[in-house]
């Protein structure tokens, strides 16, 4: 998960008005007039018409094989900083370049390089853009970018544009006309520009899914992710989010700011790109008043967060429908205590599997209106736990499992398990969900940015092992 990213106190204290002013909504204005809206033009859905075809479909193009993949990571506060180590731990990886403009932390990152045997990585330190000297390096094939939000999008147009393949902590981007420039980046420079969502390598999700792949939950019906996560103390400890980068972003959109971890292992589930699409959906919000009343309660008078004034809603709830009619719904709140959760359910016409905790209850096994246990099903597991089943790194192994399959295709010259068409899907609401909340609950369009290749099946995170 990418709730930790750090990159430089200066990025952090951006202002939001080029990311206002480019969701396809309409500038927020003011925050009173942000929280209001303006219905009447809120109500008109995000324009979704595909900008023209510059270049051809990434769908099903294999990564160059190559036995040395040679990386170069921007960002190495938290997550980029503990990230390293499993790149580091894997096969045939070769850490060549470090960015961030705290020279402190790429001189962290850089020890880690060299103690595992490597020699001694470049470091570009000099300012918030020396990365993009980092994405013109001739001798680098993936970059891997871990900042805060604001600068997710430059960074990996940077990396496209310089010829490298591209992953990227959630989200994406921030605004409808960034995530289709990426589409058509990716398309042009044919390189793949992906979202890393590592929760749909959880060990859970992926058993889920290949249960449902094996008809175990019989017609798919509707599905349910979230982010339910108490962030106030981090989100107020300036130690944490450098600036701070994300209780900024409270105080300049309404929606689902972090849709992934509950779209991306949903959306697989339903076979989203893959013979389904997302085609629309509906966001009510509640008050913002978490944040608030964190301040009141634990920042002194003078604090720099008393001259903010939050608009998110401390409660988003989406549903998006697909093209078969199924349903999604997805929950954000990181404003209010709340046990974490992820939500993670899938129900079809045989049976129903909920977790937090993980219980299940599939017709013929079970009956009598009681839960059964998931644990009796893990011979569903996908290969990739069978092999792994301690695998190091944090978020219970499923950042490694994600690194090591990324890596693992690569070095094999394999089709990647998602590409820029589910980053864009999966990163979509956080445009549309603001959109639709000042609309007062008007759905909101998805675009298509597969372009009509959605209807063909194909493979995704559900894989089979390749020969070796």
């Amino acid at each position: 998960m990418s709730d930790d990213q750090g990159f430089s106190r200066r990025s952090a204290l951006r202002t939001a008005g080029a990311a206002g002013a480019g969701l396809g909504i309409g500038a927020l204005g003011t925050p009173a007039e942000a929280a209001q809206g303006d219905a009447s033009a809120a109500r008109q859905s995000a324009s979704t018409a595909a900008p023209p075809r510059r270049g051809r479909t990434m769908i099903g193009v294999p990564f160059e094989q190559r036995s040395t993949i040679r990386v170069g990571l921007v960002g190495l506060g938290r997550r980029g900083g503990s990230m390293i180590d499993l790149f580091l731990a894997l096969e045939g990886v070769r850490v060549v370049a470090l960015c961030d403009p705290v020279r402190e932390k790429t001189e962290r990152a850089a020890k880690k390089v060299t103690d595992a045997g490597q020699p001694a990585p470049a470091l570009y330190t000099k300012g918030d853009h020396d990365f993009e000297k980092l994405c013109r390096r001739g001798d680098l094939d993936f970059v891997y970018v871990a900042t805060p939000w604001d600068w997710h999008f430059e960074m990996a147009k940077a990396a496209l544009t310089g010829g490298k393949h591209v992953g990227v902590e959630c989200p994406i981007a921030l605004e409808l006309g960034q995530l289709w420039e990426l589409v058509d980046l990716s398309e042009r420079t044919r390189r793949h520009c992906m979202q890393l969502e590592n929760c749909v390598y959880g060990r859970n999700e992926m058993r889920v899914l290949r249960m449902a792949h094996k008809g175990l939950f019989g017609d798919l019906l509707h599905s349910a992710g979230a982010y339910l996560h108490d962030l106030r103390g981090l989100m107020f400890d300036p130690d944490y989010y450098e600036g701070p980068w994300r209780r900024k972003w409270h105080t300049r959109l309404r929606g689902d700011l972090y849709p992934n971890h509950g779209f991306g292992p949903a959306a697989n589930y339903m076979d989203i790109n893959r013979g389904d699409r997302a085609v629309r959906i509906a966001t009510f919000g509640s008050p913002s008043l978490g944040l608030a009343a964190y301040r009141e309660e634990h920042m002194p008078p003078g604090h720099e967060s008393w001259k903010e004034t939050y608009i998110e809603s401390d409660m988003s709830i989406s549903l998006v429908q697909t093209a078969k009619g199924r349903v999604i719904r997805l929950e954000h709140d990181v404003s209010n205590p709340h046990p974490y959760s992820r939500i993670n359910t899938l129900g079809g016409t045989k049976g129903v599997f909920e977790d937090y905790p993980p219980r299940i209850y599939l017709e013929p096994d079970m009956s009598g209106d009681q839960w059964g246990d998931f644990g009796q099903y893990k011979e569903h597991d996908h290969w990739l736990w069978k092999e792994h089943a301690d695998p190091p790194g944090g978020h219970g192994g499923m950042d490694y499992i994600m690194l090591f399959r990324l890596t693992q295709c690569m070095r094999l010259g394999l089709v990647p398990d998602f590409d820029v068409y589910d980053a864009a899907t999966w990163t979509s609401p956080v445009p549309l969900s603001h959109a639709s909340i000042k609309a007062e609950g008007t759905p909101q369009e998805i675009p298509d940015f597969t372009r009509g290749h959605w209807k063909k099946k194909r493979p995704g995170v559900d894989s089979e092992k390749p020969e070796t």
